[in-house]
Parts: structure tokens; sequence; C-alpha cells
């Protein structure tokens, strides 16, 4: 079986109703990315459900999407979001860490790899475009992932993938990070772009 880019797992039927919740969530207090090595420009993070161990801490802790440990937890940003908590509730996967990205007019990330963050190794990264524009490019081992407002997308996070941001808007993806199931695997597959 040849390991999967990316993968388009379908549209979201509200994601118009957590459009409008972001204008809420943009009030509260967003945190510049920690690896600063691996950008330019702005790029920041809300974060919606973390690991418990750091509920009461500091949002960038909460923001790691990486923790040790088996507890995860939404946060109250995510359980004041009808929307948004319909759709993380709704989904057929083991949830970990969810997360609003930002990345801002004229920002880039730099080509980076998140090792281990893929379906053969059991933990996958999901991407729902809240908030785009037709000059961002996001590239997963070197091809253009077509994403458009309110598509949710698999992204194999463990190949070298970048984001250019060349557009006038920010772009706001919600981010998520799940357990590997057969449900996921099989969609990923039966929608698989490379």
């Amino acid at each position: 079986m040849t390991i999967c880019s990316f993968a388009l797992l379908g549209t979201v039927p509200d994601y118009l109703q957590m459009q409008q919740e972001l204008s809420l969530l943009l009030q509260q207090q967003w945190h510049a990315h920690v690896n600063k090595q691996d950008y330019q420009g702005g790029w920041d993070v809300l974060a919606l459900r973390c690991a418990t161990q750091h509920f009461n801490s500091h949002g960038i802790l909460q923001s790691f999407a990486i923790a040790a440990g088996e507890a995860w937890q939404n946060l109250p940003a995510l359980e004041q979001s009808p929307a948004l908590l319909r759709f993380t509730t709704n989904l057929p996967y083991s949830l970990k860490s969810v997360r609003l990205m930002r990345l801002h007019p004229g920002a880039e990330i730099k080509p980076h790899r998140d090792h281990g963050l893929s379906l053969e190794h059991g933990e996958a990264r999901l991407h729902l475009p809240l908030q785009t524009n037709e000059q961002l490019n996001f590239f997963v081992n070197d091809e253009r992932v077509p994403m458009q407002a309110g598509e949710l997308w698999y992204i194999n996070a463990d190949q070298v993938h970048r984001v250019e941001n060349k557009g006038s808007e920010p772009r706001i993806n919600l981010v998520l990070d799940c357990v590997v199931n057969d449900h996921l695997k099989e969609h990923v597959y039966a929608r698989r772009s490379t």
C-alpha cells in the first residue's frame, strides 16, 4: 500500500456556523506558534482541546499538539462554540489536540516535518479551513493541496509540508489531531490524492 500524502475527506455542512463563531473566538487570546524557526511572519494558535495535564496551564502549553499521556479535554472556548463542539463531538475518531491556527497575510510556514504524525504511525492530522483565500498555498510532499473553506482534509504531516499565504486575509484552519482507527484509514485510502 502506498503512503498517502493528503486526502479530501468531505465537506462539512455546518462550516458556515463555525465561521460565524470565529468572530467571538478572534477576541480570545491567541498565542504565537512556539516553533519560531519554522515560520516567518504571523502564525498564531488558539487551543480548543488540550492534554488534561495542561487544562489550567498557560495557553502556550495548551496549544501543544504532542503531549505525553492519554487524557485530553475540551477547553471553555470549544464548549462555548456550539457548531465547533457539535462537529468535534460527532467525528468518528478519538480526538487529541484541537486548535485554530491562523496564518497572517504575507506569512509562510517553512518546509518541515512533524515526525510520526501520519496514518502509518497511528496519529493523524486533519485540517478544516474556516477562512482562506485563493492565494493560500499548502504543499505536502511538493504537491499543492487544493483546500477550500468547509472541506475536511487529512494531511500526512510526517512528510515535508509548507504553507504560504500570499493573500490579503488571514488563513484560519481548524486543526485536529486524532488517533487512527480503521474507519479513518478506509476513508483516507478511498479518497486519497497521492
